[in-house]
């Protein structure tokens, strides 16, 4: 048998002894072939049913919802992860994704943070009919914005917008508990004081941490407000947070948020390289989107045939996710952002509008596969679901 360098290894000869002997007096030595699939569901569970210990008023718009498991196990996240609550309102069923707002140092139990959305199917059902004691189904905890500290510098600014503060929460929980050696620039964005969630918290911890600088930003203040006002601007930026050498730049809000932020992050420099948005939920307003048909309404109605199943009127101003889910059937979803690709449906015949920059394999792209999250019918589909 030809010499290998892990032979070389400590131990190795122990091992290899321990191996004859387990074949000796055992059948096989191999341990059950599916034991590998419990174990990595035991890290990220497809699906977990969590109760609601606590429901927690954050503002007359918020509520902080903490939910545990039965049986006292929840796997671990990364601070600015979500999970992913599935619900049956009416005769919908649905999910939307939340970002955990508790730090990832507390194995107990998840906080989400909900705002009230206007017309918001899911975020008027939390606020409104679910309470203590409730069993919610989720997914485990998934996504792609968190500090990776072999690619983001120790200085993070933190620009949020409304419920966005979520991730930003349980990072800055994370680092005040843990004493990471990580710096954060936290630039808050609200209509009015009203809206600011966290903010005695904020406060405090700024307060007793040399490393956290919060800054909340005031759209409409009330006249004794002697804080921030107005808009989270390149200059307001830089003013608190300096130039952007050595800093990695993190965002998560509404639409109106990148549109206005990312071109004065442009102004200061920062290199696109240097910044991190967070998915935020499919678009809203889609007909002013650049290269929307000027031709076709939000309220046009269009036929979509489901291969094998049947067929339904939808809006042009809806997306092909939500469109199914009204009319009962059932597509796995996740960040219903265009990100996770778990929705994806075959288009075989029509068009649909997916907005620039929607992240599509080039495999599903050739083959005619779409993020059904962020499509929007543009004439009579057939898909396959």
């Amino acid at each position: 048998m030809k010499q290998g360098i892990w032979q070389e290894f400590d131990g190795y000869n122990d091992i290899v002894r321990e191996i004859e002997a387990t074949r000796k007096y055992r059948e096989n030595i191999i341990p059950d072939k599916y034991l590998t699939k419990p174990f990595i569901e035991r890290l990220h569970p497809p699906k977990m049913d969590l109760r609601i210990t606590e429901v927690i008023e954050e503002s007359s718009t918020t509520k902080t919802f903490r939910l545990v498991s039965d049986d006292h196990y929840l796997p671990p996240f990364l601070a600015g992860q979500y999970i992913t609550l599935y619900l049956t309102i009416g005769n919908i069923r649905t999910g939307r994704p939340y970002s955990i707002s508790s730090s990832p140092n507390q194995t107990g139990y998840y906080d989400i943070t909900v705002r009230r959305v206007e017309n918001g199917l899911v975020s008027n059902h939390l606020l409104d009919e679910v309470t203590t004691g409730d069993v919610i189904e989720t997914s485990g905890p998934s996504g792609n914005f968190y500090h990776n500290p072999l690619v983001h510098e120790k200085t993070m600014v933190c620009i949020a917008g409304g419920s966005g503060i979520t991730p930003f929460m349980s990072m800055i929980r994370e680092i005040a508990e843990s004493g990471l050696d990580r710096t954060v620039f936290l630039f808050y964005g609200n209509k009015n004081q009203e809206d600011v969630i966290f903010h005695d918290e904020l406060v405090r911890l700024s307060l007793t941490h040399a490393n956290i600088t919060y800054t909340p930003v005031i759209e409409e203040p009330l006249e004794d407000y002697d804080g921030t006002c107005g808009f989270i601007t390149g200059a307001v930026v830089s003013e608190i947070s300096g130039d952007h050498a050595g800093k990695t730049y993190f965002l998560c809000g509404p639409r109106g948020l990148y549109d206005f932020c990312l071109p004065e992050l442009e102004k200061l420099g920062v290199p696109q390289r240097k910044t991190r948005r967070e998915m935020y939920g499919p678009p809203l307003g889609i007909t002013d989107y650049p290269g929307w048909p000027a031709k076709i309404k939000a309220e046009d109605r269009f036929t979509v045939s489901v291969k094998g199943k049947r067929s339904f009127q939808a809006k042009a101003g809806e997306s092909l996710l939500t469109a199914l889910e009204n009319n009962g059937i059932l597509v796995p979803s996740l960040c219903r952002s265009g990100e996770c690709s778990m929705c994806r449906v075959k288009i075989l015949s029509g068009s649909v509008y997916q907005p620039a920059g929607t992240m599509v394999r080039k495999s599903d792209r050739k083959h005619g596969y779409v993020h059904s999250c962020v499509s929007f019918p543009l004439e009579d589909l057939e898909v396959l679901v």
